[in-house]
């Protein structure tokens, strides 16, 4: 196996990214301490902003799984460090990109740049069956 470290780095930013989004949502709804009874339903009744981030932090928990599973097997089967790299890398700046897209409503551009995230993971499983 290569040297791991820099995949562990974009599995533990993939996972924390969605922490992010419900900070703002939270945020900007006016979330206080006992709204944590059942923050959930709180964020759920969220409109505006607050909708927004808390929908950008379902996404990215929801798109979480392809790309963990991209990463990690893409690197059983060696596929080369820096291509890993770049679209771990490519996949991350694209879920912040897409975040903010969100949270500013461009609905368009969000939609594309949902899909060129969704692409890197993609891209490397193919890299993976074809190694096999």
């Amino acid at each position: 196996m290569q040297n791991i470290s820099g995949i562990i780095y974009l599995i533990l930013i993939a996972c924390l990214l969605p922490y992010v989004f419900t900070m703002i949502a939270k945020k900007t709804s006016g979330f206080k301490g006992r709204d944590n009874q059942n923050p959930r339903d709180f964020l759920a009744k969220t409109t505006g902003l607050a909708a927004r981030a808390n929908a950008a932090q379902q996404n990215s928990f929801e798109s979480l799984p392809l790309f963990i599973a991209a990463i990690l097997m893409a690197e059983y089967m060696v596929v080369p460090q820096t291509v890993i790299m770049t679209f771990g890398m490519a996949y991350i700046v694209l879920r912040i990109i897409y975040g903010i897209c969100y949270l500013a409503n461009w609905a368009t551009l969000r939609s594309i740049v949902w899909t060129l995230s969704l692409l890197c993971p993609i891209c490397l499983l193919l890299l993976v069956i074809k190694l096999t």
